[in-house]
C-alpha cells in the first residue's frame, strides 16, 4: 500500500466520508489517481466507494465474518506468515478469535507435536485435517455470525490450560497503542486466553489502526511479540522498542 492510500484510509476511518475532489485538494494529486487509490483500497476490503466519494468500512459488530475476511486480507496473510515463522515443533498454542488469527491456522500444517486450544472455530476447521495436532475446543453458547465461542464459556475453558504461546488479535488500536474490542465478552475470553500463556503475541492489521471501539482491551506493551502490515504510526515503534516488544512488519 502506498503512504498516500495509508494517508487516505487513516483519514477516512478518523473523519468520515470524504468527497473525492476533497481527497485531490487535500493530497494534491489528480481525480484520476484518487479514483485509482480509492479502488485499490475498496478492492482490498478497506473502505466502500460510491460515486463520487470513499466512505468508512461499516462498523465491526454490523459486518460478517466473511466480510471481515476480505478486508484487508494481503495484509492479514502477511501477518499470518510473520508469526508462523515465530513458531516451532511440539508448542502448546492458545489461539484467540478473529480472521487473522484463522489465517495462521491454516499455515500450521507443517508443525510436528502441536497442541492447540481456541475457541475459534475457523481455526479448529483448519486444523482437523493436521497429522500430528492436539485441538482441545471450547463449548457453550457458539456466537453464530463470527463462529466462535466467547465469555463465561470461553473463559472457563482457557482457565483450565497452560500454554507457550497465545496469538490473539483485537478490533481497534488508537494512536498512542491503546487496544480496544467491541464487546465485553470478547475482552474477557481473551484476557482469560493471555492469562495463561507464558508468550504474548498480537496479530494486528493497518486496517485497525488509529481507531478506538466501545470496549478497552489492554495496550500493545502488554504484548511480547506485536505483528503488522504495516509499520506502527508515529513515535509508538520507538516507545515499545524501548520496553524490549519485539515489532515485526
Amino acid at each position: 500500500m502506498l503512504e498516500r492510500q495509508q494517508a487516505i484510509l487513516q483519514l477516512i476511518n478518523r473523519e468520515g466520508r470524504q468527497p473525492l475532489d476533497t481527497l485531490c485538494a487535500r493530497f494534491g494529486v489528480s481525480i484520476q489517481t484518487i479514483r485509482t487509490d480509492i479502488r485499490r483500497l475498496a478492492d482490498q476490503g478497506l473502505l466502500l466507494r460510491r460515486h463520487g466519494e470513499a466512505l468508512p468500512f461499516p462498523h465491526r459488530d454490523n459486518v460478517s465474518y466473511d466480510q471481515r475476511r476480505i478486508l484487508n486480507s494481503p495484509g492479514k496473510q502477511h501477518i499470518a506468515r510473520l508469526c508462523r515463522e515465530q513458531l516451532g515443533d511440539y508448542q502448546r498454542l492458545m489461539l484467540g478469535t478473529g480472521s487473522t488469527v484463522a489465517w495462521l491456522a491454516q499455515l500450521l500444517g507443517d508443525l510436528k507435536g502441536l497442541q492447540v486450544m481456541t475457541n475459534n472455530l475457523h481455526a479448529i476447521q483448519a486444523l482437523c485435517d493436521h497429522p500430528d495436532c492436539e485441538l482441545l475446543m471450547a463449548g457453550g453458547r457458539v456466537r453464530q455470525r463470527d463462529q466462535d465461542v466467547i465469555g463465561g464459556d470461553a473463559l472457563r475453558f482457557f482457565q483450565r490450560y497452560r500454554a507457550d504461546v497465545g496469538v490473539v488479535s483485537v478490533g481497534a488500536m488508537d494512536r498512542d497503542g491503546g487496544l480496544y474490542d467491541y464487546n465485553d465478552d470478547e475482552v474477557m475470553a481473551r484476557e482469560a486466553l493471555l492469562g495463561q500463556c507464558r508468550r504474548h503475541v498480537l496479530l494486528i492489521d493497518s486496517s485497525k489502526f488509529d481507531r478506538q471501539a466501545s470496549c478497552v482491551a489492554g495496550h500493545l506493551s502488554d504484548f511480547d511479540i506485536v505483528i503488522s502490515d504495516q509499520p506502527l504510526p508515529g513515535t509508538l515503534s520507538a516507545r515499545l522498542k524501548a520496553q524490549q516488544i519485539q515489532l515485526l512488519s
